[in-house]
């Protein structure tokens, strides 16, 4: 038999496709698929992602069918503490003792700075999707992590921009002293003086911090037309109940959250947070497929989702639709794969993973409904605006990373 050049390519692709076929076994390590949660599961943090988010990479799981390729996907979890140190140490266990293949969850942005450069010592694999520094994708990327949900760039482009165009020119922040908060505030800043407007005072409170009495004295002294929550989580409750408790609103300031989950208004309220101006990655009731995945997660969990609860399915699921592409859990070969793969799903629109490691996605302008216009416990929101996905997120020009070619 004579073999043409043409032929003999053929015969090697073929070849070389039946080894990956049946070698793909073997390039799972420890024949499994190891996904470690870690996220604050009893703190400051806890509802936003927390027991719930772990629930949610659970369902992503079962969807998948509980396995990769003939590869069983085990997931373990750990309460981070907010503590940096836990954090990393948490994860340095994972890696020497229970070759973890992927790190999910990471909440807290100086935990996450703190896991990244583990996993980045390590050659592996984290997925972001609860912190909300835009550094962790500038200055602080790395080649072994992808920032799925938000982060302060697009809720500052979003809600300060919109505040701002409403009338809303001069500014008192109080921001949480950690690496979220001094970005949120910087992310802020930025838009309100390139919109015309001006920070008369800022202020940054321990994190996390109980008592805002003092902070919020301060920021009604100011004469600032708006207040703006540089925290999140149980420090923004605290926030805006002790601004209530000093009439605030009815002194005529009025407070922005800069970022507001869904689990902050249900807790508050609408009569205490009706009217509040947001930026959000995702909503429940935004259309007919959010809703779907939502009522099934209610069904598990009596509360309906967080975007980040709705990223962490998002994300789990694409990870493992890549390593089933690809045949291995080797870190760098799946995460190119979930790069060169669109993120289109119930909670992305338009979404892609860039070279800095941000998956970009179309973000939200909110505003939370008055008593009277909502229908239900949890609708609590009206979209206002579309932010798309390109205008949304930090250029890759203005990028800080060394891993973007400028």
């Amino acid at each position: 038999m004579t073999f043409n050049r043409k032929t003999l390519a053929s015969s090697i692709a073929l070849a070389a496709t039946t080894m990956m076929a049946t070698g793909a076994q073997a390039e799972f390590s420890d024949n499994e698929v190891r996904i470690g949660y870690l996220a604050d599961m009893s703190g400051t943090y806890r509802d936003l992602a927390g027991p719930g988010g772990l629930e949610a990479l659970r369902m992503a799981v079962e969807d998948f069918g509980g396995s990769v390729n003939g590869a069983s996907i085990e997931v373990f979890s750990a309460d981070d503490r907010n503590s940096a140190d836990v954090g990393a140490n948490t994860v340095r266990g994972w890696v020497d003792e229970r070759n973890v293949d992927l790190v999910a969850g990471l909440v807290a942005s100086s935990v996450t700075i703190a896991v990244t450069k583990v996993l980045e010592e390590n050659n592996g694999l984290g997925i972001v999707s609860g912190s909300a520094a835009s550094s962790i994708t500038n200055e602080h990327c790395t080649p072994n992590h992808i920032h799925w949900v938000y982060d302060t760039y697009p809720l500052a482009n979003g809600t300060a921009k919109a505040v701002v165009d409403q009338g809303g020119d001069s500014w008192f922040l109080l921001t949480a002293d950690y690496a979220f908060g001094h970005a949120l505030e910087g992310d802020v800043e930025r838009v309100v003086t390139e919109n015309g407007g001006t920070i008369v005072d800022k202020i940054r409170h321990p994190f996390p911090t109980s008592d805002f009495s003092s902070y919020i004295l301060q920021a009604q002294g100011s004469g600032a037309k708006i207040i703006g929550l540089a925290n999140a989580g149980a420090d923004t409750v605290n926030a805006i109940t002790a601004a209530s408790q000093f009439g605030v609103v009815q002194g005529g300031q009025q407070l922005a959250g800069l970022l507001i989950f869904l689990n902050d208004v249900h807790a508050m309220g609408l009569e205490a947070t009706q009217g509040l101006l947001l930026t959000t990655g995702w909503y429940w009731d935004m259309d007919d497929e959010a809703r779907e995945w939502a009522e099934r997660y209610y069904e598990r969990t009596e509360r309906m989702p967080t975007m980040v609860q709705a990223g962490i399915y998002s994300s789990t699921m694409h990870y493992l639709k890549a390593i089933e592409a690809v045949g291995t859990d080797d870190p760098m070969t799946v995460k190119a794969k979930m790069a060169e793969t669109p993120v289109n799903d119930f909670f992305s629109r338009n979404g892609h993973i860039r070279e800095d490691g941000r998956m970009v996605h179309d973000m939200y302008l909110a505003q939370v409904k008055s008593p009277a216009d909502s229908t239900g416990e949890w609708d609590v929101y009206e979209i206002l605006a579309t932010i798309p996905a390109e205008d949304a997120y930090r250029p890759l020009s203005e990028s800080q990373c060394d891993l973007v070619q400028n």
